[in-house]
């Protein structure tokens, strides 16, 4: 927790973790233990339970009888309006944001604090993760290999739609205010703040470090949650619309959406693919009409 201002740490720079919960009750005690278990002693904990309906908060209560780090409790009301409500608390010069699922590894704040300082003109910093699943075990997972730190441009992270996700990102506090916190009416918080703090002019890099153990579980994993995704992140880019990265960016959105439509509700996924002109398509969308047409066409019982 935060250090008491001893000579050692005073370089380290205040750290503030921010912790949304809703309904991880399985998880969250694993996940603030692990943020509770760095290395890095000049940091503070912030955990909004956001209206949970299960036992998070009995959970979260009890470990912070024996930590001591800030609780917030608030009515359900999305993602962004708890990380804002936490940043309404935080003081660090930088800030994280992590998932109550996932498990932060050990040297994770050190190594990106390490990088942010050395690299002034960084707003926001992402690295890699290992997935695992609702157990704890590793799930195989097919990874591009990445060996040096890449920087995104706006443009190339609106063309792509990416976005620097919770369980790798930590954020310069200058750059969260100087774009005014997250919008509450957008609850997919990580897209919208990534292109938020590129299209302000702060850098955007990627280490090849992996930080956290992601957990996907039943919960994360939701057969309909793409369509709710769908229309958040075409939401997020209606801002950028002048942008000639604007049509990639919209028809990545897209592309997404179809990887489980396509299997889950054809009707969804055609009236997607009506959605983009096909002179627009790219490879990757005529690989999602591939296997709307043929992998999942066949009626039940065909031979």
């Amino acid at each position: 927790m935060q250090s008491q201002g001893s000579i050692a740490d005073m370089k380290w720079p205040l750290v503030s973790i921010l912790v949304p919960c809703f309904n991880h009750e399985l998880y969250i005690e694993e996940c603030l233990r692990s943020i509770l278990a760095q290395d890095y002693d000049n940091f503070e904990l912030i955990v909004v339970n956001d209206g949970s309906t299960d036992g998070s908060a009995a959970k979260i209560e009890a470990l912070q009888r024996l930590h001591g780090f800030q609780f917030y409790q608030q009515p359900n009301m999305g993602v962004s309006a708890a990380l804002n409500l936490a940043l309404s608390h935080a003081r660090g010069e930088f800030i994280v944001t992590h998932d109550s699922d996932d498990i932060m590894l050990a040297g994770r704040i050190r190594r990106q604090v390490s990088y942010m300082q050395e690299h002034p003109e960084v707003g926001l910093l992402g690295a890699k993760v290992i997935y695992i699943d609702s157990i704890g075990r590793p799930i195989k997972h097919k990874v591009a290999r990445q060996s040096s730190v890449q920087r995104w441009s706006f443009d190339q992270l609106l063309a792509d739609a990416y976005a620097v996700g919770a369980p790798v990102a930590m954020y310069r506090r200058e750059a969260i205010d100087h774009v005014g916190g997250y919008d509450p009416a957008i609850k997919v918080q990580d897209f919208q703040m990534t292109l938020r703090i590129a299209q302000a002019g702060y850098q955007v890099d990627i280490l090849p470090d992996r930080v956290t153990l992601y957990r996907r579980h039943a919960t994360n994993i939701s057969k309909t949650a793409y369509k709710s995704q769908l229309v958040y992140d075409l939401k997020v880019i209606e801002a950028y619309r002048d942008n000639p990265a604007y049509e990639a960016g919209r028809l990545a959105i897209i592309n997404k959406a179809l990887k489980e439509s396509v299997v889950t509700d054809k009707k969804f996924a055609r009236g997607l693919f009506a959605s983009i002109p096909v002179h627009r398509w790219n490879r990757l969308t005529w690989k999602r009409f591939r296997h709307f047409v043929f992998k999942y066409g066949k009626p039940k019982g065909a031979q």
